[in-house]
């Protein structure tokens, strides 16, 4: 072997790492999602045409508002479209039914007398 040997640094320096997302997260606000979630609602609104027109995936859009839906955050009313109430929670959910588009949560303080009582009040409403 020739005493004369070179040796050559390679310095290398990813731009991203792989797999990583092409674009950067973003993050809505609550009140863009609820005014988007509020257009979706209305009588013959498009879904799609709404999440294209801000730039968002549709299923993203589909996403929030399933999810408003679910939390009861937003309940969408035949008559006058779509009505947002404030959700505040002090114990953990027990039990959660739905009947005839009624939601009743009933927290563990709850007793099974007074869930019955509450479960017969909205099927004769």
């Amino acid at each position: 072997m020739p005493d004369d040997r070179s040796f050559h640094v390679i310095e290398a320096a990813p731009s991203r790492l792989e797999g990583a997302p092409q674009r950067v997260r973003r993050n809505w606000s609550e009140a863009f999602k609820a005014q988007l979630i509020a257009e979706t609602l209305a009588p013959g609104a498009n879904v799609s045409a709404i999440a294209r027109r801000e730039g968002i995936l549709p299923s993203q859009l589909f996403g929030w508002r399933r999810h408003a839906l679910r939390k009861g955050t937003v309940t969408a009313l035949d008559a006058g479209g779509p009505h947002f109430v404030e959700v505040e929670t002090t114990a953990a959910v027990a039990v959660e039914i739905v009947m005839d588009g009624v939601v009743v949560r009933a927290g563990a303080e709850v007793t099974e007398d007074h869930l019955r009582r509450v479960i017969r009040a909205v099927r004769t409403a």
